[in-house]
């Protein structure tokens, strides 16, 4: 079979390219989801379902997107990341920005199954640089990028509240559906990708993919690490401002929550790229295993926290270790995987992620409901524990090498 994608000798200016188009979408997602709730009431929604409604917008999405993202990874793979991520800001411009228009909850459920279905911005832009970086850099690269979705995330909040406030929720749709256009022009018009599409006899088969990673078990085990990583950030993030209530916080109870979850993010944006580059240096694999310990042990410690001071301490030190996931599963994935079928394989990673997103909020409610708010942290911090030791098994032989191809 013959390679038909010349690796690219400008992979940092993608890089930076990549990061900006990361960054919008993050913000465009984190800009409308806190006030979500709000919007679905002025649409006429009524009680008790207007947080049924508002956790099915969420829902929909992520399983919409779990389910045909290894259909997009194919095409990917076929055609190229970059007309995917054009693909996906551009859908996104209108499903988002198209929020603005809908009459009834009804629609808004339509729009956000279409974005769902039609996402991918991020998988693929990690992709492209996963395809295009040296590998002794794919930490580094990876674990930058990430900050650019880190920092999105971060500011969409306060940038939803002002703008919001000056335009109401209606024109912040539309300015989210105007910034995605932006990320849809920069994506064409900035990133290079020398990619010649493949003939569909001429591209390598799934089981062909499959075939050519060294390890079966390691794969599958970085599939699982990815969605329970997004459970168990997941499971603490809709209980978040009732165990601050709970821990004794009266007052500005929204405020403090934004301030804890905004305070493990900056740390987290601080630490990535130091953590990128640890890896490359060390090794993912190790990376992985210690992140995912000090994952355990924060998770616990936060289920003894005794006031809201507290557990933003422990929440903003908890961020420090968040580079060493994510990143270090997709640097490991980059050097495990052929460049022919990477984007099949990043498309696997993200299902699991998104049924991740969706299992965390259940676990949680079930967890507090049941054994009260500290249990969610108690048991989520054990299914970390349990993660770390199948990873700690899978990886056993390789913990005396540095790169897992020295195995």
């Amino acid at each position: 079979m013959r390679q038909k994608e010349v690796k690219s000798t400008d992979w940092q200016r993608n890089l930076k390219i990549a990061w900006i188009g990361t960054f919008f979408t993050g913000a465009s997602f984190s800009i409308v989801m806190p006030f979500m709730a709000l919007y679905i009431e002025e649409l006429g929604v009524k009680g008790d379902m207007v947080e049924w409604y508002a956790g099915l917008s969420v829902a929909i999405s992520a399983l919409a997107s779990a389910l045909v993202s290894p259909i997009w990874g194919r095409l990917a793979d076929r055609y190229g990341r970059k007309p995917m991520m054009i693909r996906a800001s551009m859908v996104m411009t209108f499903t988002m920005g198209g929020l603005a228009l809908v009459p009834n909850v009804f629609w808004l459920l339509f729009l956000r199954t279409l974005n769902g279905l039609f996402a991918g911005y991020v998988p693929n832009a990690t992709a492209l640089i996963a395809s295009q970086v040296p590998q002794n850099r794919s930490g580094y690269a990876l674990g930058t990028l990430s900050t650019g979705l880190t920092a999105g995330v971060l500011i969409g909040p306060l940038l939803g509240g002002t703008l919001s406030e000056a335009f109401g929720m209606r024109g912040t749709f539309l300015l989210v559906g105007l910034i995605l256009f932006i990320c849809c022009l920069l994506t064409i018009f900035g990133l290079r990708e020398n990619f010649q599409p493949v003939e569909k006899g001429e591209m390598m088969t799934l089981s062909q993919v499959f075939a050519r990673i060294p390890s079966k078990s390691m794969l599958i085990g970085l599939f699982v690490t990815s969605m329970i990583i997004q459970i168990s950030a997941q499971s603490i993030a809709p209980m978040l401002a009732l165990y601050i209530r709970y821990l004794g916080q009266r007052d500005n109870i929204l405020f403090y929550s934004g301030l804890i979850v905004s305070a493990m993010g900056f740390s987290s944006l601080l630490s990535t790229p130091f953590l990128g580059k640890l890896g490359d240096r060390i090794g993912n694999h190790r990376l992985l295993l210690m992140g995912l310990f000090y994952s355990f042990l924060l998770y616990f410690l936060c289920g003894f926290a005794g006031s809201a001071l507290q557990l933003g301490i422990l929440r903003f030190a908890y961020g420090f270790g968040v580079g060493a996931l994510m990143p270090s599963v997709n640097s490991l994935l980059t050097k495990m995987t052929p460049k022919e079928g990477i984007s099949r394989i990043f498309s696997f990673t993200q299902s699991f992620s998104y049924i991740g997103q969706v299992l965390g909020p259940f676990v949680g409610s079930a967890v507090a409901t049941g054994l009260g708010y500290r249990w969610v942290f108690f048991v989520t911090a054990m299914i970390v524990f349990g993660n770390f030791v199948w990873s700690l098994i899978i990886f056993r032989k390789l913990l005396g090498v540095k790169n897992i191809g020295e195995s």
